[in-house]
């Protein structure tokens, strides 16, 4: 009932709870702290891999190589920032996230000087205007409500000439029956259903340039569910261990469900790069 509540709600605090309850889902199924659905290419073998490879996507899109001060919103459990840390050494990231266990985690973890941990909403951030050179939402904008509130900090923070890049599970086109439209998949990606046209005016509004959008759905949904398919007998005797069986079989139908609205082009996953 609590996870039903949470769903429906998806308040800070559902959110919150929500991740606190399935974060350990993700761990046990890919065996990585990452929480995000990953890219795959020709090449990638497992979810990890795919997780590690969408990380570096987005830090090639936001040419952290040139960057200097990184804000990672909605960081998790801030594994991507210590492969960025590790693969830029020159950079300084703050990991802000709204759960606290997540940052704790995170700390006990830290093995990298450099990142600063904050708890924090998204759409009040305590960072001082034009601060920021780099600004990366990765897979986690898709909860943050409203979102106009945390572009609008973004267009705050983020000095002249900074980016921005957001990668946000999305709805193709705008629809009042997103519910229906998506089915069970509702209580694995408990989140807003933003479209992607909405999200692009936003950021218009706010004033921020769109310089890149990449509709990468394909790379992401149906072999992530593939795999799961694939590998279901093993991954469903993993995740038994630590949860009752109603809350695999959700996953499992969910990820059929993920692959059909996928393929139907109901869903969509969308990076987009933005300058001030």
């Amino acid at each position: 009932m609590d996870v039903i509540l949470w769903t429906l709600r998806r308040g800070e605090g559902d959110i919150v709870n929500m991740y606190n309850y399935l974060s350990e889902l993700m761990q046990i199924s890919t065996g990585r702290n990452f929480l995000n659905f990953g890219y795959w290419d020709n090449a990638t073998k497992s979810p990890a891999d795919a997780q590690t490879n969408l990380c570096n996507l987005i830090g090639d899109m936001a040419e952290l190589e040139n960057a200097r001060h990184i804000l990672d919103v909605g960081s998790g459990f801030s594994e991507p920032a210590f492969l960025w840390k590790k693969a830029y050494p020159n950079i300084t990231i703050t990991c802000l996230n709204i759960n606290p266990n997540q940052l704790k985690f995170a700390n006990i973890q830290k093995k990298i000087s450099e990142i600063n941990l904050v708890n924090a909403t998204a759409v009040k951030i305590p960072i001082s205007d034009r601060s920021c050179d780099r600004i990366i939402a990765l897979e986690s904008a898709q909860h943050f409500r409203p979102i106009k509130e945390f572009i609008s900090e973004t267009g705050r923070i983020l000095k002249k000439d900074g980016t921005a890049v957001f990668a946000i599970p999305v709805l193709s086109k705008p629809s009042k029956f997103s519910v229906l439209k998506i089915g069970i998949l509702k209580m694995t990606w408990s989140s807003e259903h933003y479209d992607i046209d909405a999200i692009k005016k936003i950021i218009q509004d706010i004033g921020l340039n769109i310089t890149e959008i990449r509709l990468v759905g394909s790379n992401v949904y149906p072999p992530l569910a593939e795999y799961y398919i694939q590998n279901h007998r093993f991954l469903r005797s993993e995740i038994l261990k630590r949860y009752p069986s109603y809350v695999e079989t959700i996953l499992f139908r969910s990820m059929l469900k993920m692959k059909q609205a996928a393929t139907n082009h109901t869903i969509e996953y969308v990076l987009i790069k933005c300058t001030k």
